[in-house]
């Protein structure tokens, strides 16, 4: 195997849902292991934000990230606020690359998207109705991040294949 992926869903999501679904099978065809984190437990709860206990959900891909970097070369994909965590953690964390779909790179009251310089793909749709895609670009371009636009909304619905495209092309690009 080439390395690790761990593919985070998006809020009030799942770790069978489409998007991370797709990205699971372009890994194992580029060589890759996988793990696809639940984080529905702590999207639930709305009690700490409206976006449920984002600090947790930090703190378990973090412990996921640490004992996979301990093993090999990982890479964290996610989307929206899977994304969003992804590029946390791969500030603290040795990654090999980043794969962010729907990437929220601002959210209210919390600190704006962060992540380590490393190879970076992001698919984001035109019409995302919660994040700007200009604001996307304006994150992506001083990074030089391959940065795929597309004719869709923020679940990216219509994109699944491409997505699982732009991941596995990510992939086959790391050494």
């Amino acid at each position: 195997m080439r390395g690790h992926c761990i593919l985070s869903h998006g809020f009030e999501s799942g770790p069978d849902a489409t998007k991370v679904t797709a990205l699971a099978e372009a890994a194992e065809r580029a060589g890759w292991t996988h793990e696809r984190p639940d984080y529905t437990d702590l999207d639930a709860m709305r009690e700490v934000t409206e976006l449920g206990d984002v600090p947790a959900r930090l703190r378990r891909l973090l412990a996921l990230a640490r004992a996979a970097a301990a093993r090999g070369p990982v890479v964290l994909a996610g989307s929206s606020l899977g994304a969003y965590i992804s590029g946390l953690v791969s500030l603290q964390v040795p990654v090999a690359g980043l794969f962010l779909m729907a990437p929220p790179v601002r959210m209210g009251q919390a600190q704006p998207l962060a992540a380590a310089a490393v190879p970076t793909g992001i698919i984001h749709g035109w019409h995302d109705e919660l994040i700007p895609a200009t604001h996307v670009v304006e994150w992506a371009a001083p990074r030089a991040a391959r940065l795929l636009l597309v004719d869709d909304g923020h679940r990216l619905s219509e994109h699944v294949d491409t997505s699982a495209s732009e991941f596995g092309a990510l992939l086959a690009s790391l050494p």
